[in-house]
Formats: C-alpha cells, sequence, structure tokens
C-alpha cells in the first residue's frame, strides 16, 4: 500500500488535505494550465452524459466548463460524501445541462451499463484497490464509442521534493505514481479497451515557500504523524535544499492524461 493511500476516510473527508498538496501547484508553470488542458482531451459532444469518477470537490470542472462543449449532463461520483457535497456546490452555477452527485466504490458502480458518453478519473486510480475491476466497470458503463480519460502522474514526478520525505522512511518517489502510476495506467487501459493513447503535459515548477512544501509533504502518512524529531529533520531537509537551490527548488513534473475509447457495436 503506498503511504497516500492510507487513512483515506481522514484524508477525504472533506478538501482540507487535498488543498494543502495542491498548493504546490501555484509555482508550476505552463502555456495551458492543467485542468484546462486535460479538458481539451475530453472527446464529448454537447449534451454528453459524463461521469467524473473520484470528483473530489470538482476543482476541474470551473476550467474545464469553459473548455467543453456546453449542456454536458455531469454526474459526480465520489466515496466522500463531504467530496460530493462541495463538488456539487462548486458546479452547481456552471454552464452544464444538469448536475447529480452519488457516492459509492469505483470498482462497483451504481449505473446501468451504457451509461455514458465520457467517464473521467483524474488523479483517483491510486486509492482503489481493485483497480482493475475498476476499469472494467468504467469499460461497462460507457457507450459504444464512448471514451474513458484518465490522469496520473509518473514515477519521477516531483521527484527533488519526494527525496526529502526519506526522513520519514519514505520512498524516496511519487507515493501516488507507486501506487498507479503512468506505467500501470497505460497498461491497465490497453488491456481493458484495446487502445490507449498517452500524453505528459508540457509544465516546469520553481518551488519558492519551504513552508508550503513542508505543509504539502505531512499532509498524508507517514509524515502527517511523524515523531517531533522526524519533523524538524524534515524542516531541516527543506531548509538545507532551498539554501542549496538559492532560494528555491527546480522541481521535476511528470503529470499524463491517458484516453481510451470503447469499441462501436
Amino acid at each position: 500500500m503506498s503511504s497516500i493511500t492510507r487513512g483515506m476516510s481522514t484524508q477525504y473527508s472533506d478538501s482540507s488535505k487535498l488543498a494543502a498538496r495542491a498548493r504546490l501547484q501555484q509555482f508550476g508553470h505552463a502555456e495551458v494550465p492543467w485542468f484546462t488542458w486535460v479538458a481539451q482531451h475530453v472527446p464529448v459532444a454537447a449534451g454528453g452524459e459524463v461521469l467524473d469518477v473520484g470528483c473530489g470537490p470538482a476543482w476541474f470542472w470551473p476550467e474545464a466548463s469553459a473548455v467543453l462543449p456546453p449542456d454536458l449532463n455531469l454526474v459526480l461520483f465520489d466515496q466522500s460524501a463531504g467530496m460530493v457535497a462541495e463538488a456539487l456546490e462548486r458546479c452547481g452555477t456552471l454552464p452544464l445541462g444538469s448536475v447529480k452527485g452519488e457516492t459509492g466504490d469505483a470498482a462497483a458502480l451504481p449505473f446501468a451499463d451504457a451509461s455514458f458518453d465520457a467517464v473521467i478519473a483524474m488523479h483517483m486510480l491510486y486509492h482503489v484497490a481493485e483497480q482493475e475491476k475498476a476499469m472494467a466497470e468504467f469499460r461497462r458503463v460507457l457507450k459504444p464509442g464512448g471514451s474513458l480519460v484518465v490522469t496520473t502522474n509518473g514515477i519521477d514526478n516531483m521527484r527533488e521534493l519526494y527525496a526529502l520525505t526519506s526522513v520519514f522512511g519514505s520512498a524516496p518517489h511519487d507515493p501516488a505514481a507507486e501506487a498507479f502510476g503512468l506505467d500501470r495506467a497505460e497498461a491497465l487501459m490497453q488491456a481493458a479497451f484495446g487502445n490507449v493513447a498517452m500524453e505528459l503535459h508540457p509544465a516546469t515548477m520553481r518551488v519558492t515557500d519551504p513552508e508550503v512544501v513542508y505543509l504539502a509533504l505531512t499532509s498524508y502518512p507517514p509524515g502527517d504523524n511523524a515523531p517531533p524529531d522526524q519533523q524538524q529533520a524534515f524542516r531541516d531537509g527543506i531548509a538545507k535544499a532551498f539554501a542549496a537551490g538559492g532560494s528555491a527548488i527546480d522541481v521535476t513534473k511528470q503529470l499524463g492524461v491517458l484516453v481510451s475509447t470503447k469499441a462501436s457495436r
């Protein structure tokens, strides 16, 4: 089990811990912002039926709704009722045809076969124990010709920062990619659909605030419950890295989108 997948009921009862990690993204730079770029890869027509699995607080949709065709009928789905409630509130005023919310398990979706034109699973499959079963469920609920859009990280994503977490006994790489990275995503989608296209988001990152690094990387196990001596050692490691970089750390970005299409009858 990856460290980032432990204690999920506490981590994701609301968006506060997720927000601590997301604040790192303010230091990223890309010609096309991440959410906009992902939305550009969602093949759906106006009025289409879209399922967002593991929707979280729906941070994706304010940008996506400005890019995607109008009048989409969106279902926001997450295991956390708190996340779904926040997602519904955020999406309520967006230019969508309809918005509904449901809670449940990604590996046992409560929807009929061939219900959706697109299924989106953004940075969530590393939380799913039965990933093959979830992939089969995504395929099942897609209409013939519909598409699955998955996003995740590569193992080298933010490696300069994750190397600092070795003080907690963590592996020096992205814990999300350890559980479900680009390579595994590509393999599972190819097996389920017989096709997959992957593209990496062109982006850079230069982090200039050590406190944001500290809060982000102690928002999940084992850093969140580490003893005081490890917490201080972590702060010292961050300070040393910033000093070596001239008050900043240049960070590798490795995020991708993968798209598979269900064969038409």
